[in-house]
């Protein structure tokens, strides 16, 4: 049996063909959507419980070496990786947001992928977080179809790191395959998500039409100019009709970062100087909130940071704010800062103004903002979606006739009207925001495996 497999930034989600159609399969209770956490007792049990409870093994000597070194790390911390280790989805949120001090929280695998620098020993820990996260969804899936899944095409952003170039995409998609392998799929195919979400959209056309897909993800923007329609659809080869893309890691969890760099972490110190006048370093309000960037998570963890935040308070000239800092870094709150954000900015796709609490041991911050606000903390990641959108129509050398919007950011009213302003006259189409790469991949999957 064949799957169209979305494992995305923000949430995962497949599909399967039925009498032709696509039909999303619950994976989360009655959603289709399983966000991409996993929470574990430690770093080490996400390889020790693959082994043990998923009979998945290592695929090389490194993930061996890895394997290793976990299983000694939580038998010296006395961590017991037992079958229910493993959490994923909103259940891995909440454990995190209940207690983060004492889970190992990962949200969103697929951001590091591409990431340049990486060491093996860093690559084997990925494949084994973005394999558990398949094998779960495997298996979620198996259980709603009542057989077993061993074909899948799975969706791939045009560029997974906007700087890594061909190498970076060729990492990102062999730790996705060798992680897909590892997890049971016997035959695996990648196709574009932009290219996916088209496809989805032309089942609806009654005539050929050039189309500028703008998928607006929760890591990534591609963009997409096809030929689609029903003068396309029996082509056995459509290359011809593929006329241009672009991509590149700027998407919902860019704008959610911004949103907590610039609204959230004044009330952290951020502005605030020393009793010199000086300004505290940057890089120690912007790297918490970086959940995104593997460095900076690291250089704000690291125990050597530890010093620097406690000598900031003591020189600070507001040392309670600094102190809030200090939390962040005992408490590992960086994540739940960028969670407040993207509330914002949800609740700021229906509304001019929002508002919400962030609790910081006893103290309750309450924090406000408006669409403006909004655009202004975003607006280089704005400027960024227009360059890419201007990237492909200058690849492809023709007006789009219609303009299709897809991806969970992209009901941002702001960023519609970007197009708008970039494109004025030309019809935007917004389908399922998070379903049509899903079903455009299932639709694939059926060209594919047929």
């Amino acid at each position: 049996m064949y799957i169209g497999f979305d494992y995305g930034t923000a949430n995962c989600a497949v599909a399967v063909m039925e009498n032709g159609q696509p039909r999303l399969l619950p994976l989360e209770g009655d959603s289709f959507f399983i966000p991409s956490t996993l929470a574990a007792p430690s770093r080490e049990a996400v390889s020790e419980a693959l082994f043990r409870h998923y009979d998945i093994k290592p695929a090389d000597k490194i993930g061996e070496q890895l394997l290793r070194r976990s299983i000694s790390a939580n038998k010296d911390d006395d961590i017991i990786v037992d079958a229910h280790a493993l959490q994923f989805g909103q259940q891995a949120l909440d454990t995190y947001l209940n207690d983060p001090d004492e889970v190992y929280y990962v949200k969103s695998p697929k951001s590091f992928l591409g990431a340049s620098g990486l060491h093996d020993i860093q690559l084997s820990l990925f494949e084994d977080l973005v394999c558990a996260m398949m094998a779960n969804i495997k298996h979620r899936s198996e259980n709603q179809c009542g057989e077993s899944i061993t074909q899948a095409v799975i969706g791939r952003p045009v560029n997974f790191q906007g700087t890594g170039g061909s190498k970076a995409n060729q990492q990102a998609e062999s730790i996705l395959r060798r992680a897909a392998t590892r997890a049971g799929f016997k035959a695996i195919e990648f196709q574009f998500e932009p290219v996916a979400a088209g496809l989805e959209y032309e089942s609806q056309l009654q005539e050929d039409k050039t189309v500028l897909v703008v998928d607006i993800g929760g890591g990534t923007t591609d963009c997409s100019v096809l030929q689609m329609g029903p003068g396309w659809l029996n082509k056995e080869d459509r290359t011809e009709g593929l006329l241009a893309h672009s991509g590149s890691r700027v998407g919902g969890n860019d704008l959610d970062i911004a949103l907590a760099f610039e609204r959230i972490m004044p009330l952290f110190g951020k502005h605030s100087t020393n009793q010199r006048g000086l300004a505290a370093p940057i890089s120690q309000f912007w790297n918490p909130v970086a959940i995104n960037n593997v460095a900076a998570q690291s250089d704000f963890y690291a125990s050597a940071n530890l010093a620097v935040l406690q000598q900031l308070v003591r020189d600070s000239a507001e040392p309670a704010l600094l102190q809030r800092l200090l939390q962040v870094y005992h408490h590992t709150l960086g994540h739940q800062l960028v969670r407040e954000a993207e509330l914002l900015k949800i609740a700021l796709s229906e509304s001019s103004s929002a508002s919400t609490e962030i609790r910081i041991r006893q103290e309750t911050l309450p924090i406000s903002c408006t669409s403006h606000e909004l655009a202004e903390a975003v607006s280089s990641n704005a400027d960024k979606i227009s360059s890419l959108i201007n990237e492909a129509l200058s690849q492809a050398e023709c007006a789009p006739d219609v303009i299709f919007m897809t991806g969970g950011s992209a009901r941002s009213p702001m960023l519609r009207q970007l197009i708008e302003q970039r494109l004025p006259g030309v019809p935007i189409v917004a389908g399922d925001y998070f379903g049509s790469v899903t079903a455009g991949l299932s639709r694939w999957a059926e060209f594919c495996f047929r």
